[in-house]
């Protein structure tokens, strides 16, 4: 009973500390919607769930910059990879990084799994766990503590298979993500239970978590064939039509962790962070341009795990760091 009193009383406070910027986004006309965010307690927590590296920061490394070449017949005026390719439920399964500055990985991996499943047909979950606790850290990142785009790693290091915390036999693969999603300033649930101190980044153990899993750790790796950066709006309108699904990253200011619909655009409070997620598409909505945004905030948070945001005016430096890679038949096992 005191866990649960103890929790009431931090929705209670979570709610106070986010009405002021609620009620302002809501009573003018924005064009989004914003809800209490019942992830965060306060603005202090939102930085916990972040850690991209930005192009402004010192740790910021990239692909090597690319040209896409445009897609034949023109751009359609809306698009969406889950609609495009349903048969690569990874595209819009929403995971959870849990309370660590994972993001980076999960964008990088997330991508990675949408596109091999485009080029493959092979409908896998791919290790964030791999990605950000067991790549070598020259440049890619350092595990809870932020990184950059792990495209080039991918190309250079591989992945191997492994899919969420709560995920059991077959699916969960070699290394499935080993931090575990939870009810942060709201009632437990059985999906979501009380939320553990924070920890450090996992050790990397180089071997497979899952011991039914038949495959070694090392020949489990699955590597890109080619990794790159993307510049300018029409070039990641282009990519993700004939590609998929792409790492972007942007500046989260204070207002960001309460939208819950619309398309998002910069309103009010002070910059957090940086943050990584995955461009699954575009469109158009009451007249303003967007980018369809998976989070890895799982799917309680925003719109259904979703965001809209402002498209073509690199809104929050959403256009300035986006990247992907492509498959060739000889890397694929």
């Amino acid at each position: 009973m005191r866990v649960i009193a103890a929790t009431l009383l931090a929705s209670a406070q979570a709610a106070s500390s986010w009405k002021e910027t609620v009620d302002h986004v809501n009573a003018n006309n924005f064009g989004w919607t914003a809800d209490i965010p019942t992830r965060f307690g306060s603005v202090d927590d939102v930085p916990e769930a972040l850690g991209a590296y930005l192009p402004s920061d010192m740790e910021y490394a990239e692909p090597e910059v690319a040209y896409v070449t445009p897609t034949n017949g023109g751009l359609p005026s809306s698009f969406d990879s889950a609609t495009k390719w349903p048969q690569c439920s990874v595209i819009s399964n929403v995971r959870d990084q849990s309370t660590c500055g994972s993001c980076w990985a999960f964008a990088s991996t997330e991508s990675f799994e949408s596109r091999r499943c485009i080029s493959t047909g092979e409908d896998i979950k791919f290790s964030t766990e791999d990605t950000a606790f067991c790549q070598p850290f020259f440049g890619a990142g350092n595990g809870c503590n932020g990184g950059n785009s792990a495209w080039s790693f991918f190309t250079k290091h591989g992945v191997v298979t492994g899919g969420d915390h709560t995920d059991k036999e077959p699916t969960a693969g070699c290394l499935p993500y080993s931090l575990a999603p939870c009810a942060h300033h709201v009632p437990a649930t059985s999906a979501y239970p009380v939320c553990g101190a924070e920890g450090g980044s996992p050790q990397c153990m180089s071997s497979c978590s899952e011991h039914k899993y038949q495959t070694s750790y090392h020949n489990d790796k699955h590597f890109a064939d080619r990794s790159y950066s993307i510049r300018t709006a029409s070039q990641m309108q282009h990519d993700v039509v004939a590609n998929g699904p792409m790492y972007v990253a942007f500046t989260v200011h204070a207002d960001f962790p309460t939208y819950k619909s619309g398309v998002y655009k910069y309103v009010s409070g002070k910059k957090l962070g940086g943050h990584a997620v995955c461009m699954v598409g575009y469109g158009t909505l009451g007249g303003t341009d967007y980018w369809k945004i998976k989070n890895s905030w799982n799917e309680e948070w925003g719109d259904h795990g979703h965001f809209k945001i402002v498209r073509g005016s690199n809104e929050c430096g959403i256009e300035a760091s986006a990247s992907g890679g492509s498959f060739a038949s000889s890397t694929v096992v």
